[in-house]
């Protein structure tokens, strides 16, 4: 008796002028109404693979040249650490989360596929919205920051060319947190966004390469003037005691601490490199590049940040860490503006690869029928309004320590994607039953419990911290000691829990003998290689198992004979 292709048949659409564009494959079903895909989700072709390593080193260059990396050391110094614990902590921090991110770096890269969809091998399908949910909350209110952030350049660069723009009347009251001239600001800043968000991923590289190369001239311009200007000291920060002022069990926590805090900032990334490697022509070899690359470029850039602070205070008297408020007193106009726009140039760039195109990929795979990246961004962006983030940065500071600690999450999530692809599966997935919840990865209900009882157990010891860093008036005692190496913490206990409960509940059902690449079956699309119950066909007969059964299709519905 014949069997249906489970997953091939939809009912009617209510809305079809609303949904996006679904090309039939052996990803999205042979009718191309995949409940989890489309064609944004489905594996990049050979051919649309547009992305070289000397556009992923652009990348990370453009990701590196940054307020956030310059403002790193800010913290540290804060609590009394040196200037050279600083640059070593940024350095360990660095070594530290560039080995995550190569790993799942390299996953994307073997298969094409963004972060959501990936995550479901060691999730399940329905247990991978824990991951992409948690993502996408930071992702967007991340984005609504980053572009208050943005718009403090663009008023920089404003007030470069017309002075009297600080002094625009203001109409909007002082409990809102944002002036009429801040507001315009932001909205220009916003604006100047919308371009690159409809952009395809694809052509975004053209952006980081052109970021890569204006933005390191500035920083290096800065980083000479902090020298020049001060006779060679660097200023008082760079000429003070290398010594740490506080010591013992106080001096381990706070490195401990600031090490955590460095992590967090790119705890993002470790999870979405995907997103990007995913159209990576390049080999898998080149992910490891990362390893010694981001550690140099993002503690050198550091170390600009710390001298030019120093010059700052030197040369003002005052010890300001953000870029807009130093470039802000600078009495030559010109440098004004090339330094505002420099910085303009670097936030949109961020807000791009670490928020955006993230909050892009995880919508789309909540809802693959309507949205996808293109769709998916332009919804982060006008979410941000909704976010008033303005007047998050004015009064709720315990709403920002909540987003900053909000990576405690991000440690077991990169955790279990890590372990699950090159431990508990030894680099073997089935590329298209990843896209069929149906196939092997559908586990018990869609869940698999493996993944979330580590999730659980990797969170739970910095909890406590957790609430403390939200709410101070909630004192959790010595319960707040582990929050002090959250993400690694997070990170090693996941690990271990997820290992140990795949060696001894194997999830034998998931695991395959070879894996199935998305050019294998792309390449095979004369045969219409599609998946049956898990299982993926081509050339009319079964690529893996015991029998081979042949296949044809009758009225755009497959058919096993």
């Amino acid at each position: 008796m014949a069997s249906r292709f489970r997953g091939l048949k939809r009912p009617g659409l209510k809305w079809p002028a609303l949904r996006v564009e679904q090309v039939p494959s052996a990803f999205s079903g042979a009718v191309g109404a995949n409940r989890w895909s489309n064609k944004d989700l489905d594996p990049i072709r050979r051919e649309e693979r547009k992305w070289s390593v000397w556009a992923l080193i652009a990348y990370w260059f453009s990701d590196a040249f940054n307020a956030a990396t310059w403002e790193f050391a800010a913290s540290i110094l804060a609590i009394g650490l040196s200037y050279k614990d600083a640059i070593g902590i940024v350095a360990t921090g660095f070594l530290i989360v560039s080995v995550v991110i190569s790993l799942n770096g390299a996953v994307g890269v073997l298969y094409h596929a963004p972060f959501p969809v990936l995550a479901r091998a060691g999730w399940g399908f329905w247990g991978s919205y824990v991951a992409i949910i948690s993502r996408v909350i930071l992702a967007m209110f991340w984005f609504a920051i980053q572009t208050v952030n943005g718009g403090d350049t663009v008023f920089v660069m404003i007030t470069a060319i017309w002075s009297s723009f600080a002094r625009v009347h203001n109409g909007i009251p002082a409990n809102e947190g944002i002036t009429t001239a801040q507001m315009v600001s932001f909205f220009l800043f916003w604006l100047a966004q919308i371009p690159f968000l409809y952009m395809h991923p694809n052509n975004l590289r053209y952006l980081f390469i052109t970021k890569s190369i204006l933005v390191p001239i500035c920083f290096l311009a800065i980083l000479i003037w902090s020298f020049r200007s001060t006779g060679g000291t660097g200023g008082p920060l760079l000429a003070s005691s290398s010594k740490a002022s506080i010591g013992g069990s106080a001096y381990s926590y706070a490195w401990l601490s600031s090490l955590t805090s460095v992590i967090g900032n790119y705890a993002t990334l470790s999870v979405n490199m995907p997103d990007f490697s995913r159209y990576s022509k390049a080999s898998v070899k080149w992910q490891w590049l990362y390893v010694p690359m981001l550690p140099i470029v993002f503690t050198f850039i550091a170390f600009i940040g710390i001298a030019a602070t120093s010059a700052g205070q030197q040369h003002y008297g005052v010890l300001d860490w953000n870029p807009a408020n130093l470039i802000s007193n600078w009495p030559n106009r010109s440098c004004k503006f090339f330094a505002g726009f420099a910085f303009s140039l670097a936030a949109l760039g961020v807000n791009i690869s670490a928020n955006s195109l993230s909050a892009a990929n995880d919508l789309a795979a909540l809802a693959p029928s309507y949205i996808n990246i293109r769709r998916g961004q332009l919804i982060c962006a006008l979410i941000a309004w909704v976010m008033v983030p303005w007047k998050i940065l004015a009064t709720a500071a315990g709403f920002l320590n909540f987003m900053s600690a909000y990576s405690v999450f991000l440690g077991p999530i990169a955790a279990i994607l890590v372990w699950d692809f090159w431990w508990v599966h030894d680099m073997k997935y089935d590329v298209v039953a990843l896209y069929h919840p149906e196939g092997i990865y559908r586990y018990r209900y869609g869940i698999n419990w493996r993944a979330i009882a580590a999730f659980l157990v990797g969170v739970a010891p910095n909890l406590p911290g957790f609430i403390n860093s939200i709410n101070p008036a909630i004192n959790p005692g010595v319960g707040i000691r582990p929050y002090t190496f959250a993400w690694i913490l997070g990170f090693t206990i996941t690990s271990l829990i997820y290992v140990v409960l795949s060696a001894i509940w194997k999830p034998t059902e998931t695991m395959i003998p070879r894996a199935i690449l998305p050019d294998e079956v792309y390449e095979g699309e004369g045969g219409e290689i599609v998946t049956i119950e898990g299982k993926a066909f081509g050339d009319d007969v079964e690529r893996e198992g015991s029998g081979e059964r042949e296949w044809k299709k009758e009225d755009g519905e497959l058919r096993v004979l």
